[in-house]
């Protein structure tokens, strides 16, 4: 049985910094004479959270990667569960976002009584312009394509 064979279906979620760029560009850009033999394309230059740096065809980007400012819900609860605050672009109030507590113990003396039913769970909280308040996501929040990260 080769690798092959054992292959199974995967889906990714990764932060990167990407910009356009010519497959003949970034060729020459890291020296790598045997992508100048094949066809230049456009595509899209993606340095990675460790720095590395590949090329991606156009459409391969596309189908993988999302700009940050307009994500869905999905993804926008993947980019909480790594560390960063969240908000919709349509939320009418300031300083508003989102921010994911893993497995709170009770200890954080900023979370209000409200919290003392969530003790040893994971759960969301909303910024408001005044308070930390558990929060539920509306079907309108789930279907919304405006998420985006606070930084």
């Amino acid at each position: 049985m080769t690798c092959l064979n054992r292959m199974e279906k995967f889906v990714g979620t990764k932060i990167v910094l990407a910009a356009p760029i010519s497959k003949h560009t970034f060729a020459k850009m890291k020296n790598r004479s045997d992508l100048l033999k094949e066809k230049d394309e456009y595509g899209y230059l993606v340095q990675y959270e460790n720095g590395y740096l590949s090329w991606l065809p156009q459409e391969v980007f596309k189908d993988a990667y999302r700009r940050i400012d307009n994500m869905n819900f999905g993804l926008a609860i993947e980019v909480l569960k790594r560390g960063y605050k969240i908000a919709r672009q349509g939320w009418n109030g300031k300083n508003m976002w989102l921010w994911y507590v893993r497995e709170w113990s009770g200890e954080i003396n900023t979370m209000p009584d409200p919290f003392t039913y969530y003790e040893g769970q994971s759960f969301i909280v909303m910024k408001t312009d005044d308070k930390l308040v558990p929060w539920v996501a509306s079907q309108t929040d789930i279907l919304a394509e405006d998420w985006q990260i606070v930084e």
